[in-house]
């Protein structure tokens, strides 16, 4: 996939471009602060282990695979938001996945997670394999909500008790859209 600028609604410069292995080292401290900026993660301050090693081998295995895809977009240089797309590695699931999109909070309302959607969802159109996407997002998430429904996916079904943060229980919609 080539790199892509779009200019955002505050007039700064979004390049959407996919992972390389030497985003890994930024790509660990960008989950590190979105897990302090958002609850709506799966995960929390933390949580996440990589290494700067095997977060290299996950973005190569990214790289290496025509139904996997793992987005950046960087503002000056800087990775301010990330979707990942991993599709099934059995014969009879390669066609669909499951993604996940995050965007620095400072840069939350600009079109960053839009713009990394529509680039994923042009992918996938034009990747022959992937014909099926699937996401889980918190029930509460208006605002994820309201963009995935923006793009075509619908409502497929409610998880109960999902996520325990802070003690309290959370649902997740499965959301859905066919390419």
């Amino acid at each position: 996939m080539k790199p892509k600028q779009h200019e955002l609604a505050d007039s700064r410069i979004l390049e959407i471009r996919e992972a390389k292995e030497d985003d890994a080292r930024e790509l660990l401290d960008f989950v590190e602060g979105i897990s302090v900026e958002s609850e709506y993660l799966a995960l929390g301050p933390g949580d996440f282990e990589l290494t700067e090693d095997q977060e290299r081998e996950f973005i190569r295995s990214s790289l290496d695979a025509d139904n996997c895809l793992f987005l950046v977009g960087t503002i000056d240089g800087r990775i301010v938001g990330t979707l990942g797309f991993t599709g099934g590695r059995r014969p009879r699931l390669r066609h669909c996945g499951e993604f996940g999109v995050s965007v620095r909070k400072a840069f939350w309302g600009l079109g960053v997670g839009s713009r990394l959607l529509d680039a994923f969802i042009a992918w996938a159109r034009g990747s022959g394999v992937v014909k099926k996407i699937n996401l889980r997002v918190r029930t509460d998430n208006h605002r994820a909500i309201a963009l995935y429904e923006k793009k075509g996916f619908e409502l497929e079904g409610t998880i109960r008790k999902e996520v325990l943060v802070d003690g309290k229980f959370h649902d997740h919609h499965c959301m859905g859209f066919e390419c």
